[in-house]
């Protein structure tokens, strides 16, 4: 922080200023994760709403469509059981 001690609009002498240092905020941690799995990761916001979020696809040899659309779909239900109600 800067500040200036002297508060003066004239500029009739030496101004003198004051540094201090403040010590780092740590880091706030926001939308904590609830899930981490191989394909979807689950967070949960400030407003306790739930977000899937997708990771990279790895679209390479032997990639399957089919697979990883059932690896997704298995996550997603392991992910979010105990997380909501059903109804």
């Amino acid at each position: 922080m800067l500040s200036r001690d002297v508060l003066c609009d004239e500029f009739l002498y030496d101004e003198h200023f004051t540094f201090i240092e403040m010590p780092p905020k740590p880091p706030v941690k926001h939308n904590p994760k609830v899930f981490d799995g191989k394909r979807i990761s689950i967070t949960r916001r400030d407003d306790g709403t739930l977000r899937p979020n997708f990771k990279p696809m790895n679209v390479g040899k032997g990639f399957s469509l089919a697979r990883y659309i059932w690896e997704v779909c298995v996550e997603l239900c392991n992910g979010l059981t105990g997380l909501i109600e059903e109804r």
